[in-house]
């Protein structure tokens, strides 16, 4: 009976196996591509397999030196404490370590947390003075309302727009703008409900900082 069942099995995965012969017509194969003889040698990308499920290398985590020039680029302003902070972000200090550790984890990201909140609510305060064309943080909502609730859709977007270019050097596609729009509308109203209405944008703020678009390249 065991042989019965091994050769039926056998030959049902042979049958798999096989498909129709292929013609002349239907034959795959890749045509190689000339390149010029002046092009520049091209490294192979490596096998996904072998690369972490990447076609081509892994996201790898900014360093405390980029971090700090990054954050100044996209508020203007920095974390006070990243300088304290910085061998527990993963910067050598050359006594015990010797090179900065860039990989992602969870004293990174709670820090990271921290400074965002600081260095965001700083800005949205410094912006709630502002004249439109000097802001930072909602440079696209005109006038000086702090209301965040009576914006439309269209200038919403408009803004989340310019911040993701800001943060990430990306725009936000249409799933993505529609949800993060939703999100400031319930920040807008808490931020009102509050009588705090630099939450709102600054909120925004600290999620764009803290998203692994923000510390990743």
């Amino acid at each position: 009976m065991n042989r019965l069942v091994i050769a039926t099995l056998s030959f049902a995965l042979a049958a798999c196996s096989k498909g129709p012969a292929a013609t002349p017509d239907q034959a795959g194969s890749l045509a190689p591509v000339e390149l010029p003889t002046d092009h520049p040698v091209l490294t192979p990308l490596p096998d996904p397999e072998m690369n972490g499920g990447h076609a081509g290398r892994a996201p790898r985590r900014i360093s405390v030196a980029q971090l700090k020039a990054s954050i100044i680029t996209v508020t203007g302003k920095q974390w006070t404490q990243i300088d304290n902070l910085a061998s527990s972000l993963g910067q050598a200090d050359y006594a015990l370590t010797v090179s900065d550790a860039t990989e992602p984890n969870l004293v990174f990201a709670k820090f990271l947390d921290d400074g965002a909140r600081e260095v965001c609510l700083s800005v949205a305060r410094d912006d709630l003075a502002r004249a439109q064309e000097v802001r930072v943080l909602w440079p696209d909502v005109p006038g000086t309302g702090r209301d965040f609730t009576l914006l439309d859709d269209a200038t919403i977007q408009k803004n989340l727009l310019t911040l993701s270019v800001r943060f990430w050097g990306s725009p936000l596609d249409t799933a993505e703008l529609t949800d993060w729009t939703a999100t400031f509308k319930k920040l807008a109203t808490r931020a009102k409900t509050i009588n705090r209405p630099e939450q709102a944008w600054g909120s925004i703020c600290v999620a764009m900082m803290t998203d692994p678009r923000f510390i990743t390249y």
